[in-house]
């Protein structure tokens, strides 16, 4: 049963738990009380409508409640899928590591091999150098670029992916093919309507087959889209007639292991290189910065809502102890007639469910067609999700139930004779 439940999607548990729930009851109130469950309702409704004023006090005070917890709940939720909508327009996370000796010099192949064999917690490591930029042609077109040498792990580290074509081969790199592999931003301009693979095009006085088309990501937040050629790594030292290779681009395993990253990279590379400069930077910083005051921010928005909700219930507890006094006799004339003390509790119990049920409907359906206003006034991404209401709801039935079951256990404690004896 325990595996058939953890394969089901997270909003189905909720409602198979809910009428798991409610059989259980039904059940046990047909076993153990002299009232019928059905008679139960019909006598709390009829107890609710009586009194309409206390009827709506409880259950705005269960709105002001559940809206809150509901409405933090929402920012949460969008607050999530935007920083996640970010992360996916970026490149993967990445760390960029770039070293100078005390001769002026930059890294080389042999540095990044280096740090390949000893860096722990390393997913995968690649070079990214600036080649040029200006103009990039194809027969009539024109269209501005820049160009970039890579390494063979590129796409690991950068989590772009291949659109059309291939990336570079071993054999490529090994032969210093002039081969470009082109984003699709790029693509656009150069081939509309065109299969771009196999075309010829010419760019910093060089010609350069196109055997692929990568997809087109930010790198960082100050990064626009601007067309992008990728060239091999091999073929750039071969035409710049220089060994060193710029930067590094390494890929942690995981998102927590950015910084030591960044310390273990600092480490390897001043002991190969005492006395160097070393500088780093995270291409995912400000989002992470963005995530931590969301968090934060959503914390204390929490906070408020749970101290809200509380002083809902501390209204609807103030509220069943007057509603105890004024029905002193209905209570005892019930008791008197055969009423037991856990049918007594469980009408205040379940008035309580009830108003609850209702004032965290109306919030929750509320602060929905608000969120929805607000989500397409500033384009935010926005879609209803079962869980956030459920557990909304679920405060708000929780509260309603603890708040009035001391009052519903006095109820049900007063003596019979002593109540009908009470005035109103």
């Amino acid at each position: 049963m325990l595996k058939t439940f953890q394969k089901q999607p997270k909003h189905l548990l909720f409602i198979y738990l809910f009428i798991y729930l409610f059989i259980y009851l039904f059940i046990y109130f047909e076993l153990l009380m002299s009232i019928s469950p059905l008679d139960l309702v019909a006598l709390t409704y009829n107890s609710l409508s009586g009194n309409p004023l206390r009827s709506l006090l409880t259950t705005l005070g269960v709105f002001m409640g559940v809206a809150s917890v509901s409405a933090t709940l929402q920012i949460r939720s969008i607050s999530r899928t935007v920083i996640e909508q970010q992360l996916a327009e970026r490149e993967a996370p990445q760390l960029s590591v770039y070293y100078w000796t005390n001769d002026g010099r930059k890294l080389q192949l042999e540095d990044m091999e280096f740090l390949k064999q000893r860096m722990v917690g390393l997913y995968a490591i690649s070079t990214y150098t600036g080649f040029d930029s200006g103009q990039v042609i194809f027969q009539d077109k024109q269209a501005n670029l820049s160009i970039h040498a890579v390494s063979q792990d590129y796409l690991l580290t950068s989590g772009r992916a291949i659109l059309q074509g291939r990336f570079f081969s071993v054999a490529d790199f090994a032969n210093y093919r002039p081969l470009a592999v082109i984003d699709q931003f790029l693509a656009e301009q150069l081939f509309p309507g065109q299969n771009p693979i196999g075309q010829r095009l010419y760019a910093a006085d060089q010609p350069y087959i196109v055997i692929g088309v990568i997809e087109t990501k930010l790198r960082t937040a100050e990064y626009k889209p601007n067309g992008e050629m990728l060239v091999p790594l091999s073929l750039y030292r071969v035409l710049s007639g220089g060994r060193d290779i710029g930067g590094l681009q390494l890929r942690p395993n995981n998102l927590k292991d950015m910084k030591d990253l960044e310390q273990q990279a600092q480490q390897l590379l001043s002991q190969r290189y005492p006395g160097g400069m070393f500088w780093a930077q995270n291409n995912i910083d400000d989002i992470l910065e963005q995530r931590q005051t969301l968090v934060f921010v959503s914390r204390g928005l929490l906070v408020l809502a749970i101290i809200t909700l509380l002083v809902g219930g501390v209204g609807i507890a103030n509220i069943t102890l007057a509603s105890v006094v004024e029905r002193t006799q209905e209570i005892g004339l019930r008791r008197a007639i055969g009423a037991t003390q856990t049918e007594i509790r469980l009408q205040f119990i379940l008035e309580a469910v009830l108003l609850s049920l209702v004032g965290g409907t109306v919030a929750i359906a509320t602060v929905h067609w608000a969120t929805i206003g607000v989500a397409n006034k500033f384009e935010l991404p926005y879609e209803f999700e079962l869980e956030t209401a459920t557990l909304a709801l679920s405060s708000a039935v929780v509260v309603g139930v603890g708040s009035v079951f001391f009052p519903a256990v006095q109820a049900s404690k007063l003596d019979p004779v002593k109540a009908l004896r009470s005035s109103k």
